[in-house]
């Protein structure tokens, strides 16, 4: 049974139709890179399996649950974790206070708590009591996955993690990816990075006005310039 299981999936903004019959399988421990054009769909999936935008149709199963269409807790009671561009800490807590504020078992147990998040999140710990909004852009997208990781999820959604950060950063974000993996973390990852996608995953799923144009491992898409030069090049 795969871990998040995509059928169908159509979405809309009003009148305007995004998505038509998107279609994932992710498996337990694998990180998947959504990859595509601006404007070619990939945020809008990961908003109309997080229920942030209900979808016109489709399935969205997680270990053979479907929760298509149910409100955003919902899902993520169900094992659904978003990670959004804009990242979206609570800047009036500290670090640990947002910690808290995620911590919740999952259908897993607690495997994730704030000891073992300061364990693989290091830069948050001597930062513990420090304001989330004080942290810089680096630190509180590495807040943010931390705390979505605090309800132990089945599922991490991240939407452009690398975005607006500088190099450095970007290669501990790369880091903490490949550590997930190790892990044993089920990972989506959505990035314009093309680099970076492929450093961290283990296959991809390219999409292309709202639909799946091409799927399969990392080794596959690098090895056909076609794929890349149709699909994602402007």
């Amino acid at each position: 049974m795969s871990e998040l299981l995509v059928e169908g999936l159509d979405a809309a903004y009003g009148a305007s139709q995004v998505l038509f019959g998107v279609s994932l399988s992710v498996e337990r421990g694998e990180t998947l890179a959504l990859m595509g054009r601006n404007g070619a769909g990939k945020s809008t999936t990961f908003k109309a399996i997080a229920g942030i935008l209900p979808p016109r149709a489709g399935r969205v199963m997680v270990r053979g649950v479907d929760v298509a269409g149910q409100k955003p807790y919902r899902i993520a009671r169900a094992g659904i974790a978003f990670v959004p561009e804009d990242r979206q800490v609570f800047p009036e807590h500290t670090v640990e206070e947002n910690l808290e504020i995620g911590e919740r078992a999952g259908l897993g147990g607690r495997e994730w708590n704030r000891a073992r998040a300061f364990e693989i999140f290091p830069m948050l710990a001597p930062l513990r009591n420090r304001m989330a909004g004080r942290l810089s852009g680096g630190e509180q997208q590495m807040l943010t996955i931390a705390r979505s990781l605090m309800g132990n999820p089945s599922v991490l959604l991240l939407d452009e993690p690398s975005e607006g950060l500088a190099p450095l950063i970007v290669r501990e974000i790369g880091h903490l990816i490949l550590r997930l993996r190790q892990l044993g973390t089920t990972i989506i990852l959505a990035e314009q990075n093309s680099r970076f996608c492929l450093g961290v995953a283990t296959s991809v799923a390219v999409i292309d006005r709202g639909a799946i144009a091409w799927r399969g491992s990392v080794e596959e898409f690098r090895a056909d310039p076609a794929v890349q030069a149709t699909y994602l090049q402007v």
